[in-house]
Order: structure tokens, then sequence, then C-alpha cells
């Protein structure tokens, strides 16, 4: 079966284009998938690769957020320009796309009270004229905290049994999730936001399966914007993608994504946040032998950089938004490895 449309690309010199897929490809069978990419490493990799130490001090449990002070905040309020607001965050219901690969739940809603079940019940031991009188609604949900547009804490991937800072996971991974790195230590995060229209740049609406964003496409395509990375911003990659957020056999499979190299070069210019508009931040199947899910791993146990996936960035790519004040803050739920998110973007002068 073929997508409704195909693009090539179109690279600029000093980049090697890579082949644009004409038709869809089988989705990758995930099990099957992992054990090859773990087979595949060597015990000098993972000898080698350690999480990170933070710079704020053994206690630390938030990365690069330390960088959102009362200053920082202070200094992109100022900026605003603008009463316009975009909703970044996708809707969440029953047969929505999520991870269910390796045996995460998906979203699933039901209704533990209804108007007439009230009625017929009398939970509340009312009757049937004052229950009938005041109509009462009330809804339960279960989902994987992956799910949607969320945010990743640091404590989600680690390496060799540690998440950063050198927390251990058999002493800080209890039952009732992590005593350390859980995403209920992450603060309200408001800063510069930066989107990076990677699609635009190559001139496609949608970047072809399995494409690795290099770093001369994220260098490329803020020259083509103007604009220029500061140290403390949130940073939003766009691969067009969202816009088949509602069809999940294209939407879940083979994503284009970040690699590790450009990962790098984004916290390395003093990104406190990444986010995409895909389900994985990381290109996938990975490109690596040794990591199955290196951006993943890299940012979040070595760098201390949290990551968001499912980021809604079509109304700012349409409107050539590309500099806003960024607000989010993750449920406070405690000792989780991730949360669901509502961000709201703002522009800025």
């Amino acid at each position: 079966m073929k997508h409704p449309q195909t693009h090539s690309l179109r690279p600029r010199p000093a980049e090697k284009a890579r082949p644009v897929m004409a038709g869809r490809r089988r989705p990758v069978v995930w099990p099957v998938l992992l054990a090859a990419l773990v087979a595949a490493g060597s015990a000098r990799a993972t000898e080698t690769e350690r999480v990170g130490m933070s710079p704020f001090g053994p206690n630390d449990e938030i990365g690069m957020l330390n960088k959102v002070t009362p200053e920082s905040v202070f200094k992109v309020l100022r900026r605003i320009s603008s009463g316009r607001t975009y909703d970044l965050s996708v809707e969440f219901y029953v047969g929505m796309p999520s991870y269910y690969f390796l045996g995460q739940p998906r979203f699933q809603t039901w209704n533990v009270h209804t108007p007439q079940g009230t009625i017929v019940d009398d939970p509340n031991g009312l009757g049937k004229e004052k229950n009938s009188h005041v109509t009462y609604s009330g809804t339960a949900f279960s989902m994987y905290a992956h799910t949607g547009t969320h945010i990743d804490a640091l404590s989600h991937f680690g390496l060799q049994g540690e998440i950063y800072n050198g927390f251990k996971a058999d002493e800080q991974l209890g039952d009732r999730g992590w005593r350390k790195g859980g995403v209920e230590k992450f603060p309200p995060i408001i800063a510069r936001g930066v989107l990076i229209d990677v699609a635009r740049y190559k001139g496609v609406d949608v970047l072809p399966e399995s494409y690795g964003i290099t770093v001369a496409d994220l260098q490329g395509a803020l020259r083509q914007q103007n604009v220029a990375l500061e140290d403390g911003d949130v940073v939003m990659v766009r691969t067009g993608r969202m816009q088949w957020f509602k069809d999940n056999e294209k939407y879940m499979h083979n994503t284009p994504g970040l690699t590790r190299e450009s990962a790098s070069f984004l916290a390395d210019a003093g990104a406190i946040v990444i986010g995409v508009d895909n389900i994985s931040t990381d290109v996938w199947p990975a490109q690596e032998s040794r990591n199955w899910i290196p951006v993943h791993s890299a940012m979040l146990s070595q760098r201390g950089v949290p990551i968001m996936q499912n980021v809604n960035l079509e109304q700012l790519a349409a409107d050539r938004v590309h500099q806003f004040a960024w607000f989010g803050a993750p449920l406070r739920l405690r000792g989780a490895d991730g949360s669901p998110m509502r961000p709201v973007a703002i522009p800025i002068r």
C-alpha cells in the first residue's frame, strides 16, 4: 500500500541525499528488532557508555531544568508580543496512537457514573427524584505515562542500571516508583521556545520514513528561519508527521527523528528540553548497532535533558512562528518516569 503522496528531499550540497521510500514498508516487529539490537552490542561498548553526573550537584534530579530561574522566566515574559496562544498538545481518545509494542497499556476511558445509572443504582441513597434533578457524570481513565503529548523524566532511560547523576535502580526504584528522578520533581517550565522546521527546510510535507535528521539539517533550518539558539531554550523539531496523527499505521512506524549527533548539537547549544512532533524522538529503527535508543539514553541519562514526543507543531509551522514563550508543566506523578503535558506557546519579539 502506498502513501497518498511521496516527496523527494532536496539536499543541500554539503549533505548526502537519502532515498525516499516509494511505498510503505512492513512495520518493524519491535520484540524481534530489540533482541537483535541488544545482541549486536559489544561488551566494550557497555563498559564505556555511562550515565552523566550533574553539574548542579550530587542530589540533582532535574538536570538542565535547573536553568529555569525567576530571572530567565521574567526575561522571556517581557518579550511576549501577542495575546495569541498556540496549544501544542494532542487529544487523548480511545484508539489514539501510542506505544504498545512492548506490552504498554493503551489509553482507555470509562464511565464511573452516568445520569441514568445514578437514577437506577442510587449510589448516594437520595432516591430517584433527587438523582433525576441533579445529573451526575464521572469518568475514569488509564494509560501509559508516555501517551500523547508528554515529557520524559530523567529516570525513563538509564545505562548500566543507573539513571542520570548516578542514582542506582536497585537502590532508588521501588514498587511505588522512583525515589530519585521522578517527574514530580520537574518545575513548571517557562522559557524561550524555538521551532526548527526541518520538513519545511527540506521542501517536503513530511520527512520520509526512518530519515535521520542531521546536524546540517538543523543548522540549515535555523539559518533559513534567521534564528539562533540560546542557552536555556526549549527546542521543538518538526518532521511534519503530526499531520498523520489520526492514522495510526502511518504515524507510529519507522519514524524520522533525531540522531545522537543532532540531539547532542541541540544539547551543546543549551537546549533544556527537546521535543518532536512524532512518537519517538529517535529515528527508528535506530542507526546504531550498540544502542537501540541512543537519543533517549544520551539525552536523559547522560546530558540531563528531558525530551518530549507527540508535540503538535502544525499551527506554529503554518504561521511561521519560530520563537515564542513556551509554557508547560507535567503532572506531579510521584515516582513516575514521565507525564502527559499540555504545553502552550505565545509569540515573542
